[in-house]
């Protein structure tokens, strides 16, 4: 057990006050004469251990790591033969942290520079960036887990045929909201194409007659946008 610092202070404070020796000390607190003798060396707790593991083995450790990276503790526990607790300690020495990244199987870097480049140029030729992108939700949206006693189910209600549904365009320049619509019906290209000309576009400022218009891959693959190329303004990318 590790004494408290102002517990040890106390102790060394009341021998030297009353000129007591480390064996009188020791069966006054109940406390051992080498611990005393320790303290009067160094009186701060020692927070680290002086020993180092040596039951897990650090590179069998890494080289577990580097084979299964996203294993739990427990299964780590099971393979090395020792606890989940310990592997947990184990990691932390390691410099180990618990994070993840994904990567989106259709994910291409080569049309990343690209659009990244058209960007840069729009930026550096002035020209207004405005994002565009849509969403929705659901009027039904029930709760999906609850609390229960174990062993027992936690019901709840969910009608399944539930089919009211608020759709959301909203457009950003500048890293501010432009101009957000809701809509109580399926947006299809008129729709689209009604908001962008009635709304979109009287909200937006123009620099040298013309404006990038930035919609994400679904937004830009679910409506024929060619009723917006006689606008010169407007410079559409995916």
């Amino acid at each position: 057990m590790t004494y408290p610092l102002k517990f040890r202070q106390h102790v060394l404070a009341i021998k030297e006050k009353e000129k007591l020796t480390y064996a009188e000390t020791a069966t006054r607190f109940c406390v051992g004469t080498a611990s005393l003798m320790r303290w009067a060396r160094r009186i701060e707790p020692c927070q680290t251990r002086d020993k180092p593991a040596t039951k897990i083995n650090r590179a069998a450790l890494i080289l577990d790591v580097e084979t299964y990276p996203d294993a739990s503790q427990y299964e780590r526990a099971q393979r090395m033969g020792v606890s989940a607790r310990g592997i947990c300690d184990a990691l932390k020495r390691a410099g180990f942290s618990y994070k993840k990244t994904f990567y989106h199987p259709k994910a291409d870097a080569q049309a990343r520079e690209t659009f990244q480049a058209k960007i840069q140029a729009y930026e550096a030729a002035d020209t207004p960036i405005i994002y565009v992108d849509e969403s929705g939700f659901s009027h039904d949206m029930p709760r999906l887990y609850g609390y229960s006693v174990k062993g027992q189910r936690c019901y709840g209600q969910h009608d399944w045929h539930a089919k009211a549904r608020t759709n959301v365009i909203g457009a950003q320049l500048n890293g501010k909201l432009t101009t957000v619509c809701t809509f109580d019906c399926h947006i299809n290209s008129d729709i689209f194409y009604a908001w962008v000309t009635q709304d979109l576009l009287s909200k937006i400022p123009y620099r040298g007659g013309s404006c990038a218009l930035v919609m994400c891959l679904s937004v830009y693959a679910s409506y024929p946008v060619s009723p917006l190329a006689h606008f010169s303004k407007i410079t559409m990318m995916n």
